[in-house]
C-alpha cells in the first residue's frame, strides 16, 4: 500500500514562504543601492538619507510603492531635479528661436537706420557741397522729412503719406518763389499756391512715385523688424513656464523613478516621455497654428524687401526723385506759375532783384553717387539687404511646427529617453518592459485622455492665449505690409501707396522704367495728430517758412529770393536752359 502523502503542519508559512520566493530579484529588499547612491551623490545631493539597500517602498508619493533606494527627501529632491532638467531643456532648445530673432532684429534695425541715415548724410553733402550756404539756408525741409521718416520707422504715429505731403507742400512753396523771383509773396498766398498744387501737379508724377517707393518699402521694413522683436519676446514669454503638480508628477516618474528603483541607466520609453512632454507642454503646443501663419507671413515680407519693397533702393532714390521733381517744376515753370495767378490772383511785384553771385549759380557741380544694379552699397551692418534676407528666410525655414515638434525634439535626445527601437528595454513607468498606451496629440484638447499628465482642458492658460492674440496682431501686420498697407493708418491712407490705393502692385512702376498708366496724384486726407510728440504744422505769421530767422516778405530788404535757385536744376540731368533766363 502506498504511503500517504505528508502535509506540513503549517501550510500558510509554506504559502508566504513560496509566494515571497516569486519575486523579481530587482525587486527583493536588501538589495544593494550603491549605483542610486553614487549617481545621487554625482549630482551633488547628499547620500545622509540614501538607503544603503533597498526598503519598502510604502512611503513613496510619485514613484510606484515597491521596494526603493530613495527616501521620502530623496523623492522630494529629485523631483524638484526632474523639473529643472524639463525647464533647461525647454530652454535648451528653443535658443535657436530666441538667438536667431534676438540677432536678426539687430542687424535689421541697424542696417534700415543706417540706410536712413547715409540717405540724409549724401543728399546734404551733395546739395551742400554743390550749392554752398544756398542748399544750407533751406536744409531743415529735408532735415524735417528724415526725422519724421526716423520716427515712422520707430514705431512713432507717423503717417507717411502725410509726411511726404507735407514736405512736397513745404517744397512747392519755396520752389513757386524761386521760378518767380520778380514777384513778392505774402503768406497767405502761398498758403494757396499749396493748395493749388494738388491739382496742378507741379512736381508732376514723381512725388506719386516717390511715395509709392518709400511707403512699401518703410511699411514693409517696420513691419519684418517690429515682427522680429515681437518673435523674440513671445519665445521669451512662451518658454519661461512653470511645471505644475501633474506634470511634476509625470516628470519625476520618467526620469528618477528607474534611479529610485536601482536601475539608473534605465531610459524612459520614447512613448512614455513623449506622452509627458505632450501633457507638460499642452498650452505650447496651441501656438502652432498662429505660430506656423506668423512664420509664413515674416518670410513673405522678407521676400517683398528683396524684392519690389526694396528699403535699400528707396532710402537712395529719395534725392533723386526730389531733383527729378524741381526740374520737372522748373521745365513747367510758365505754366503751372499761368494757372496758379489766374487761381490765386496777380502778385505785388517785387521792388528790386538781387543779382546773383557764380558761386551761388551752382559753379562747380558735382553729379550725384548712383549705384549700379551689381554694386549694391554695404553699411557699418557689414552686409546688405539681400544677404539679410537671405540668411532670415534660411533660418525662418526649420521653425514652422516648433511647438508640437518640442515634444520630440526633447524626447529624441538620449540623454532624456530611451531610441524609439529599443521599446522593450525601458523604463515604462512601472518596470524594465514595453510602454503599451498610445501617444496623444498635439495642444491642450488632445489631452484629455493623457495616461501620464493629468490636464485640465477647460482651463486654458492665459499667458498662452494672450501670446495667440499677439501672434495674429502681428501676422495681420505683416499680411497688410506685403500690399503696402500699414494697418495704423488705414483709414487716412486709403487711395495712397500705403493704404488700399495701390493694391493693384504695378512693380514696374516703382522704379526706373515706369509704365504708361500713372493715376493722377491725390493729396490724402490729413489724420488728427495723435502723437504728442509732434507739433502740428503751424504757419509763422511773423517768421519764414524760407527761413526761419529772416522776415517772409519779399521786398528788396528781404532775404534774396534765389536762395534755392541752383536746385531747380539737377546736376546730372541740366540739358534744359531755365525758361526764366
Amino acid at each position: 500500500m502506498d504511503p500517504q502523502p505528508s502535509f506540513p503542519r503549517y501550510p500558510l508559512l509554506v504559502l508566504l514562504c513560496a509566494l515571497a520566493g516569486t519575486r523579481s530579484p530587482g525587486a527583493s529588499a536588501g538589495r544593494s543601492c550603491a549605483d542610486t547612491r553614487q549617481v545621487y551623490a554625482e549630482k551633488g545631493y547628499s547620500t545622509g538619507t540614501a538607503p544603503l539597500t533597498q526598503i519598502s517602498g510604502e512611503h513613496l508619493r510619485l514613484c510606484p510603492l515597491d521596494y526603493t533606494c530613495c527616501s521620502s527627501q530623496m523623492e522630494e529632491t529629485l523631483a524638484l531635479q526632474s523639473e529643472r532638467d524639463f525647464l533647461k531643456a525647454v530652454e535648451e532648445n528653443s535658443q535657436f528661436l530666441l538667438t536667431t530673432f534676438t540677432l536678426r532684429h539687430r542687424r535689421f534695425d541697424e542696417f534700415f537706420r543706417e540706410l536712413i541715415d547715409m540717405s540724409e548724410k549724401s543728399m546734404n553733402q551733395m546739395f551742400t557741397k554743390t550749392y554752398g550756404r544756398l542748399f544750407t539756408q533751406n536744409a531743415h525741409v529735408f532735415q524735417e522729412l528724415f526725422v519724421e521718416l526716423r520716427r515712422y520707422y520707430s514705431g512713432g504715429s507717423v503717417s507717411l503719406s502725410e509726411v511726404l505731403s507735407d514736405f512736397w507742400s513745404r517744397l512747392v512753396e519755396r520752389v513757386f518763389s524761386l521760378v518767380n523771383p520778380q514777384y513778392q509773396f505774402s503768406e497767405e498766398y502761398l498758403e494757396c499756391v499749396s493748395k493749388h498744387a494738388e491739382q496742378l501737379q507741379p512736381f508732376g508724377e514723381v512725388p506719386r512715385r516717390l511715395r509709392v517707393q518709400v511707403s512699401r518699402a518703410f511699411i514693409a521694413a517696420r513691419a519684418l523688424s517690429q515682427g522680429l522683436a515681437t518673435a523674440r519676446d513671445i519665445v521669451n514669454k512662451a518658454t519661461k513656464l512653470t511645471a505644475d503638480s501633474e506634470c511634476v508628477r509625470g516628470l519625476m516618474r520618467q526620469w528618477y523613478c528607474p534611479l529610485c528603483r536601482g536601475m539608473p541607466s534605465l531610459r524612459p520609453c520614447h512613448s512614455l516621455c513623449l506622452n509627458v512632454m505632450k501633457g507638460c507642454l499642452a498650452n505650447q503646443g496651441d501656438l502652432d497654428t498662429e505660430w506656423n501663419n506668423f512664420i509664413d507671413a515674416l518670410y513673405q515680407v522678407s521676400e517683398k524687401l528683396e524684392g519690389p519693397f526694396n528699403m535699400e533702393l528707396a532710402a537712395d532714390s529719395i534725392s533723386v526723385k526730389v531733383s527729378e521733381a524741381i526740374m520737372h517744376m522748373q521745365e513747367n515753370s510758365v505754366s503751372i506759375s499761368t494757372k496758379v495767378f489766374q487761381g490765386c490772383g496777380s502778385p505785388r511785384p517785387a521792388p528790386g532783384r538781387p543779382k546773383r553771385s557764380p558761386k551761388e549759380s551752382g559753379g562747380n557741380r558735382r553729379p550725384f553717387r548712383t549705384y549700379s544694379p551689381e554694386e549694391k552699397p554695404t553699411t557699418a551692418a557689414g552686409t546688405n539687404l539681400d544677404r539679410l534676407v537671405t540668411e532670415l528666410k534660411e533660418r525662418l525655414r526649420p521653425m514652422r511646427g516648433f511647438w508640437v515638434s518640442l515634444p520630440h525634439t526633447i524626447c529624441n535626445d538620449e540623454k532624456m529617453a530611451a531610441d524609439v527601437t529599443n521599446e522593450d528595454r525601458c523604463w515604462n513607468g512601472q518596470t524594465r518592459g514595453r510602454y503599451l498606451p498610445d501617444v496623444t496629440g498635439d495642444g491642450l484638447v488632445s489631452q484629455i485622455n493623457n495616461p501620464e499628465v493629468e490636464v485640465d482642458i477647460a482651463r486654458p492658460d492665459v499667458r498662452t492665449r494672450q501670446l495667440i492674440m499677439e501672434l495674429r496682431v502681428v501676422t495681420n501686420k505683416l499680411r497688410h505690409a506685403q500690399s503696402g498697407q500699414d494697418m495704423d493708418f488705414m483709414d487716412s491712407e486709403e487711395g495712397s501707396g500705403s493704404g488700399g490705393g495701390d493694391q493693384g502692385e504695378r512693380y514696374n512702376d516703382d522704379w526706373p522704367g515706369y509704365g504708361p498708366y500713372s493715376p493722377p496724384h491725390n493729396k490724402p486726407p490729413r489724420k488728427p495728430a495723435s502723437d504728442p510728440a509732434k507739433p502740428p504744422r503751424v504757419r509763422e505769421r511773423n517768421g519764414s517758412k524760407l527761413n526761419r530767422n529772416h522776415g517772409r516778405d519779399r521786398s528788396a530788404t528781404s532775404q534774396p529770393s534765389y536762395c534755392l535757385f541752383p536746385l531747380l536744376s539737377l546736376p546730372f540731368m541740366a540739358t534744359v536752359a531755365p525758361m526764366w533766363r
